[in-house]
């Protein structure tokens, strides 16, 4: 088992697992998480909430961002300026639709996130831009 420094198992989940859960998903969470896609900007459920507690991969459950990183970025998409664990995203270079971006998937899963820019506020610097469909809220 390959434990994250926050004590998650992050080991990457095989093919017949990943399509074991994603059995559970709508076709909109399926084209993001699976197909790589985009959700419309201000549609997403996860956008305006405001309550505390962590934002978990809607595939997998691996916790990705807790919500005192959350900040309203102003891009329509839930941002965040740092993971819950660096451990448990995973960045990749995507240079899809003509432009370089940084793709952020979820390292235990492989499923798509959104993606990070370096634009964010202090103390990172960075904006992880994503999609309300890649997420599930847990309060607390």
């Amino acid at each position: 088992m390959n434990t994250s420094s926050s004590g998650y198992d992050i080991t990457p989940i095989d093919a017949s697992e990943r399509e074991r859960l994603a059995q559970k998903l709508t076709p909109a969470e399926r084209h993001v998480l699976l197909d790589h896609g985009t959700e419309h900007p201000f549609c997403g459920g996860l956008l305006d909430n405001k309550q505390d507690g962590r934002y978990l991969c809607k595939l997998c459950a691996l916790p990705l961002f807790h919500s005192a990183a959350k900040f309203e970025s102003g891009t329509g998409w839930p941002s965040f300026f740092a993971p819950f664990d660096v451990q448990h995203v995973r960045e990749i270079r995507d240079i899809s639709h003509g432009m370089i971006r940084i793709e952020v998937r979820c390292a235990r899963c492989d499923s798509h996130l959104g993606h990070v820019f370096p634009d964010g506020p202090p103390p990172t610097g960075l904006r992880f831009c994503l999609n309300s469909a890649s997420m599930d809220f847990l309060a607390g």
